[in-house]
């Protein structure tokens, strides 16, 4: 597996493994929300999208996951503080979950933004993604209280953030 910004070729597949790994918490096909994770393009552009692609060296590269990191300035950080990064919409291809790839991934983030002189990555999530809570816990994650918050009516996201050390 290789970790890597995305492509233009990525980005088809990046919006619909995560629109895949979201349908659980989706109010079905018609949900606007699954738009706003088909739309990789607007991350790669607005943001900084890295892609988990498979590297066996048989055919092309296959997403099996992608996560959004949001620098200073970006539309897409939405509880970011100063001196912390944010990641945004870490999804795994189902067929891919369970194989360490959404660990490697929160790994990638968590080096990312320590080699940026980041002090704390933070991020939102829904109740509901108790799988994906478990993870961030992995990596040293804990729950931030005081900035759960809701971005539209019925929408309740709870917050997690790890403090960074030195560089590796």
């Amino acid at each position: 597996m290789q970790i890597r910004r995305a492509a233009p070729a990525d980005l088809a597949a990046v919006g619909e493994v995560t629109v895949a790994a979201y349908s659980p918490f989706l109010l079905g096909p018609d949900d606007p929300y699954a738009e706003r994770l088909r739309d990789a393009a607007a991350r790669a552009e607005q943001a900084e999208l890295w892609v988990a692609v498979s590297d066996d060296g048989h055919g092309p590269a296959e997403v099996l996951g992608s996560v959004t990191t949001c620098p200073v300035g970006s539309p897409w950080r939405e509880i970011a503080q100063p001196g912390e990064g944010e990641l945004r919409m870490l999804s795994v291809a189902p067929g891919a979950q369970g194989q360490g790839v959404g660990a490697a991934l929160v790994e990638h983030v968590l080096d990312h933004y320590r080699r940026a002189g980041a002090r704390a990555v933070v991020l939102s999530s829904l109740v509901e993604m108790t799988s994906a809570h478990r993870l961030y816990a992995r990596h040293g994650f804990t729950r931030l209280h005081d900035r759960d918050w809701s971005p539209v009516p019925d929408v309740h996201l709870i917050a997690f953030g790890t403090t960074l050390g030195g560089t590796r």
